[in-house]
């Protein structure tokens, strides 16, 4: 049943595609002619909010838009991307000329290189300037173009963060002089590659030859993911591949998942406030993007402090939450909770009935903080019936 919900609502995103896309053409002095691209952006772009998005550039824009688009909307919809711009290069016959390399190297020549000049100099300051980019761009390539987009990558100041390279047919020494910059990165990039066991055998071979050396390196500024499919062509793997690459580079960004709270939250070292801090600014830094912590992450953090029995997260997490939402119950409960633990009941009352007077939150339930006040109240009643007893005697 749920396989079939998320397929009606793919099929639904993409039948919208159409009506979303904008299609341009581009004048170009590097290609002495125009270019036709399509533009997908997201359904909540605002050109009067301060919200920057991605930008993916897809080469063979012809038949990989869609598809980009489609999973892009998908993975969106369930928030487990941030909304982007998607920008599909329509090439045509050009595709032999835009991604002509030299044998030896592998790397863009003549046609080639003016197409990656194309790119690099009007293509995407063209966008920049048009849209609200953020500095987080993905070239997505398959075949020929996936052998085209590495020539970014060799740059020293590459146009591209991430790469999705959809069984890339490399070309020349491209492969080893590749590895040798991933190893000598000294800035985050993504890369992920992808072959399967049916692939046409020459690209398989160079793709595992690739991967291997990919697989020695140990920089921690490279993050790589690689993807063999069983029983896929060198086409039929392209749909997969796109939603393996888009769920995999954006993992960052997806909610605080089960996995994540019990390997990375709960050995934490240090208060847990701290973690979501660090993890939320780096979604910034990375896509350039702010995404507010909700509540809903706090809760979760919190019931790890509390699996930790970490006092002192409950009171830093209680004073994030008041900060960031004000007119929730969330961050008071937290500082009661803290009170209550350490014994101060009569603070930890009035804290709780301060959260009982203030608006709904979606993961504090305030039967629950009535019933802690009634057993506050219960302990407090039989203390004092303890100690006027033993002043009687």
């Amino acid at each position: 049943m749920k396989k079939t919900c998320l397929s009606l609502i793919l099929l639904m995103l993409v039948v919208s595609l159409d009506a979303q896309v904008l299609t341009e053409e581009i004048p170009s002095a590097k290609l002495n002619s125009h270019r036709t691209i399509k533009v997908k952006l997201p359904d909540n772009y605002d050109e009067a909010s301060d919200l920057k998005y991605p930008l993916i550039i897809v080469f063979d824009g012809d038949y990989l838009f869609e598809p980009v688009a489609g999973h892009t909307d998908f993975q969106t919809y369930f928030d487990d991307m941030p909304g982007s711009i998607i920008v599909g290069i329509l090439q045509g016959e050009n595709r032999f000329y835009d991604g002509y390399y030299d044998e030896v190297t592998g790397l863009p020549t003549e046609s080639g290189f003016r197409f990656h000049q194309f790119v690099s100099k009007e293509l995407i300051p063209y966008l920049d300037a048009k849209y609200k980019t953020s500095q987080f761009r993905v070239a997505v390539g398959h075949d020929l173009m996936g052998n085209f987009i590495n020539s970014f990558l060799l740059k020293e100041d590459f146009d591209f963060k991430a790469y999705v390279a959809i069984s890339p047919d490399f070309k020349g020494s491209i492969g080893e002089q590749m590895i040798n910059r991933m190893n000598s990165l000294n800035a985050e990039a993504y890369f992920y590659m992808a072959t399967s066991d049916n692939d046409v055998p020459n690209i398989r071979a160079s793709v595992m030859q690739v991967h291997q050396g990919i697989l020695d390196l140990e920089n921690p500024q490279l993050t790589y993911h690689f993807d063999d499919f069983s029983e896929e062509s060198h086409y039929t793997l392209v749909t997969s591949a796109i939603s393996r690459a888009f769920d995999k580079m954006f993992d960052i960004y997806k909610p605080l998942s089960p996995e994540e709270l019990q390997e990375k939250v709960l050995p934490y070292d240090g208060t847990l406030d701290k973690y979501l801090i660090e993890r939320y600014k780096h979604i910034e830094h990375l896509f350039g993007i702010k995404k507010p912590i909700t509540e809903e992450e706090i809760g979760k953090v919190a019931e790890i402090a509390e699996q930790r029995e970490d006092l002192e997260s409950i009171l830093k997490l209680g004073r994030l939450s008041e900060k960031l939402h004000p007119e929730s119950p969330q961050g008071v409960y937290y500082l009661a909770l803290h009170a209550d633990r350490n014994g101060k009941r009569k603070k930890a009352t009035k804290l709780y009935q301060q959260a009982l007077n203030m608006g709904d939150s979606p993961v504090i339930d305030k039967e629950y903080i009535m019933s802690l006040v009634e057993e506050i109240n219960l302990v407090t009643e039989d203390l004092e019936e303890e100690q006027k007893e033993d002043e009687e005697n």
